[in-house]
């Protein structure tokens, strides 16, 4: 059977990389589009390489978007994240991608979407997954968007120019609340593991928060050998389904989707070396923390993550205030490829009530490939 193509471009946005199509090159039936995107990326693949696609067997590089004119009022664009599972034919769209939301300005002014404004321009962004609104500031040079520049972000080589990203009121992105229990701390009743302190916060994306030392760890091991602790691994999974229960986002433990919540072990400031084996020193950073995702042990924290975790730090009483370092500016979080700087700003009214104002974080992107994908099915 003849293959058919359908326009796309492969780009590098943050630390993660994905397929990126505008809304009108694609069917509206989403089957259509799950489809297209599963065979795009090679899923499923039990060999865990999706070798028959372009993903690349984790989950930071089996991404999806699609990105259109945005019928929402403040907002230029509309940019629907899809996470393609690699060893099922599934599309989550539970959660969004915050390090792919950096390129989502820059294509849509490079595929036509947008017209270019020379400079600094900014686009204002619709999640669709999230329903929250975000900006992204970036570089335009001749009518396109323009890549290079001398800022670097841990967990990619050499260098980019920088895109600033301001994310708007980003408490309840999934759960429609900040603090989803009402709590800034629960004690959760896992079965097979016990009682487990832990924040469920929700900004920008759901996220459960546990102290490292609760699991025998403190945050600033490997990837490599935070995944050969099976035990781990799946005691963590545990606490993440039954946070998703009381998060509101499963019904029971086992419908618990992979993607939404993540859940992060976080620790005291401490020394540690990234992927790279460059050294953090213990002064450089302020939290050290690790997040789990589509049961994977993230190579660098994923940006929406990151930004929940930001703002988590700024909650009275949660597990990650209680830990981090008292920093009135930047957080720095430390993570398996360095060291990510979030800036969040986080107020508790007169009843109590918390409310996350905005996040910022920065990013950079490269488009890597422009053309058709192609997939079974002329």
């Amino acid at each position: 059977m003849a293959q058919k193509g359908y326009p796309a471009t492969f780009i590098r946005g943050g630390t993660s990389k994905g397929v990126f199509f505008r809304h009108d090159a694609l069917p509206e039936d989403r089957g259509s589009r799950d489809e297209i995107f599963i065979h795009a990326l090679g899923s499923p693949d039990a060999y865990g390489r999706q070798l028959n696609g372009m993903g690349g067997g984790v989950s930071s590089v089996s991404k999806a978007v699609i990105v259109g004119l945005s019928s929402v009022e403040g907002a230029d664009v509309d940019y629907t994240f899809g996470q393609v599972v690699i060893d099922k034919p599934e599309v989550d769209y539970s959660a969004t991608c915050g390090n792919l939301s950096s390129a989502v300005g820059p294509f849509a002014v490079d595929s036509g979407l947008l017209p270019a404004v020379e400079g600094q321009q900014t686009v204002r962004v619709f999640n669709t997954n999230t329903q929250k609104i975000y900006h992204a500031t970036f570089n335009v040079s001749d009518g396109a968007f323009a890549p290079e520049g001398g800022f670097s972000i841990p967990g990619v080589s050499g260098t980019g120019s920088r895109i600033r990203l301001d994310y708007l009121n980003p408490g309840g992105a999934t759960s429609g609340k900040l603090l989803p229990s009402g709590k800034a701390m629960d004690v959760l009743d896992v079965p097979g593991v016990g009682k487990v302190e832990a924040s469920l916060v929700d900004a920008s994306n759901a996220v459960v928060f546990v102290a490292a030392t609760r699991f025998g760890k403190t945050a600033t091991e490997s990837v490599a050998d935070l995944e050969a602790d099976k035990k781990f691994m799946a005691d963590l999974d545990a606490v993440r389904r039954t946070a998703a229960v009381v998060m509101g986002l499963a019904e029971t433990p086992e419908t618990a989707m992979l993607g939404n919540p993540k859940i992060g072990i976080v620790g005291k400031a401490a020394a540690s070396s990234t992927l790279a084996g460059t050294q953090i020193a213990a002064e450089d950073t302020d939290l050290c923390a690790r997040i789990l995702s589509m049961e994977q042990v993230h190579r660098v924290l994923p940006l929406t993550g990151a930004m929940c975790l930001g703002v988590a730090c700024r909650i009275p009483g949660s597990v990650p205030n209680m830990i981090c370092r008292e920093q009135p500016g930047d957080l720095r979080l430390s993570n398996p490829s360095g060291v990510i700087p979030v800036d969040a700003k986080v107020t508790v009214e007169s009843d109590g009530t918390v409310v996350a104002n905005s996040c910022t974080v920065y990013r950079t992107a490269r488009p890597l490939m422009m053309g058709q994908v192609l997939v079974p099915g002329g």
